[in-house]
């Protein structure tokens, strides 16, 4: 996406009632078919949000691990937050996409020392956030005495969130240090276990269940013919058949009317899942946020 697709967006969302911004961490293009698009940072992009804007909520959905020192990554989400006076949020994971750790040279080391790398992050970024100097001694990150400042200007800290999709040790991690879990493509039976992990998780570590929410692609129409133009160009994005795509459509994703994709929203509701985070495609179809935010969102909200 360019820079004026993102302030596009991003001035549709307030204007149309669409509260929360969060966009993916990559540095390549992901289909494979599309090396030539690129991809602006995302802690950039929502710092520069931040001042171009005056309500929205902003974040990443999520940040691998890989890609940053901690306390770089803490004094980032810092800066954003007093850049947007208090309104971004922290998506964080484990990281996946090999290909682009090779073309810019970042590590990629086995998932067991992600998940390591993870846990040290996690706490690294609330200490840093936190009142109280601090030193921290682990296996892949050493700080000797720091007292960063400025602080954010959330108190106690902006909201960290979680991706993925709740095996043992993201579930307990998540239960010890974050504000949200979210996982992806999942329809309701499959959201109904991932979040019962969390909550168990949550019940182990002594604290109450923190919210649940799924990441999803919505493809809704304001009626038949306008879904069915929608998922033209949706296929077209994605390489897929049209009427296939409307008649078996990928696990968890969100298609239909507008009352039809609220049944389906509603269906997660039920199950435990305490927001949905819509992907949007294609990105420069503004006329979807105001459906989105003006006639989708007040029937679930």
């Amino acid at each position: 996406m360019t820079w004026q697709q993102w302030l596009d967006i991003a001035h549709a969302c307030e204007r149309h009632g669409v509260g929360t911004l969060l966009r993916s961490d990559h540095y390549l293009n992901l289909d494979g078919r599309h090396p030539e698009l690129g991809s602006l940072d995302a802690l950039g992009t929502i710092t520069a949000l931040g001042a171009a804007t005056t309500s929205l909520r902003l974040g990443t959905m999520v940040s691998p691990v890989t890609f940053r020192h901690p306390s770089e990554l803490a004094k980032l989400v810092t800066t954003a937050d007093h850049v947007s006076g208090g309104r971004v949020e922290l998506g964080l994971g484990a990281g996946w996409h090999e290909r682009e750790h090779a073309a810019y040279g970042f590590q990629y080391p086995n998932l067991g020392t992600r998940m390591e790398i993870l846990s040290e992050q996690l706490q690294i970024l609330l200490r840093s956030w936190g009142t109280d100097p601090f030193s921290f001694d682990g296996k892949h990150y050493k700080l000797d005495r720091l007292d960063a400042q400025p602080k954010p200007v959330q108190s106690p800290h902006p909201p960290l969130l979680m991706g993925g999709t709740a095996g043992p040790v993201a579930a307990r991690l998540a239960a010890s240090y974050a504000d949200e879990y979210n996982t992806t493509l999942a329809d309701p039976t499959v959201a109904r276990k991932r979040r019962a992990s969390i909550v168990a998780a949550c019940e182990a570590a002594g604290r109450e269940p923190i919210p649940f929410s799924v990441m999803t692609t919505l493809l809704v129409g304001t009626d038949e013919t306008d879904l069915r133009a929608r998922a033209k160009r949706i296929a077209e994005i994605r390489g897929l058949d049209r009427d296939q795509l409307l008649q078996q459509p990928p696990t968890g994703w969100i298609i239909g009317t507008i009352e039809q994709a609220a049944q389906q929203l509603r269906a997660l509701a039920e199950v435990g899942v305490s927001r949905v985070l819509c992907q949007h495609l294609p990105h420069d179809d503004l006329e979807f946020v105001a459906i989105l935010g003006e006639e989708l969102t007040p029937l679930v909200r």
